[in-house]
């Protein structure tokens, strides 16, 4: 089976994730630079957060399924466990916002980015089986450096949230920012094809 169809199912929950998040944006009563702070407070900030780790996922997803020839059912399934981790963003954003980054819900954040994580992993792995041995995704990725620190900082965070929710965030941002920058390993796969 060809990545195509799974790609566009994808790239179309990827988008409607991205819509549910900016539709949950307080507009602001009034019409001074300052009414939008004292509306949105750290709902902003907090989006943003989100939509970069979105835009993330759908960055690197579109990076490892161009270095995909075949995909088998637990691929498809791996996928979808995925997506499920990345739909409850909008959720978990909104209650860690409204709460004011109260413990329970900056840890139920941190779960959420710690299950995404786990739930790509898992979609390499799945890959590599599917592929073979001579997987030009697993050549590409290697170690996987990132991808090990990943869960480590997210935990960090998710311990740090019963001291300070606020210093949580902290290990939650550094990771956002390790992965801003796309791996330079799997973009030199593509282009050499």
């Amino acid at each position: 089976m060809t990545t195509s169809r799974l790609e566009a199912f994808s790239d179309g929950v990827l988008a409607i994730i991205i819509t549910i998040m900016v539709l949950e944006l307080k507009t602001p009563e009034g019409h001074e630079l300052h009414d939008l702070f004292d509306t949105t407070g750290n709902s902003l900030l907090t989006y943003l957060l989100s939509f970069v780790y979105v835009g993330i996922y759908w960055n690197n997803h579109h990076h490892m399924f161009q270095l995909v020839d075949r995909i088998s059912g637990g691929v498809l399934w791996a996928n979808l466990h995925l997506l499920f981790w990345l739909s409850l963003y909008p959720f978990t954003t909104r209650w860690m916002d409204e709460s004011d980054f109260a413990r329970t819900p900056v840890v139920v954040y941190g779960v959420n980015l710690l299950g995404a994580a786990v739930a790509y992993y898992v979609l390499q792995l799945l890959i590599f089986r599917a592929e073979g041995p001579d997987s030009k995704l697993h050549q590409a990725v290697g170690s996987d450096l990132k991808g090990k620190l990943s869960p480590v900082l997210y935990l960090l965070g998710i311990g740090l949230a019963f001291v300070s929710p606020v210093l949580a965030m902290v290990p939650f941002v550094v990771v956002a920012l390790i992965w801003l920058v796309p791996d330079s390993r799997v973009e030199r796969a593509i282009a050499t094809g």
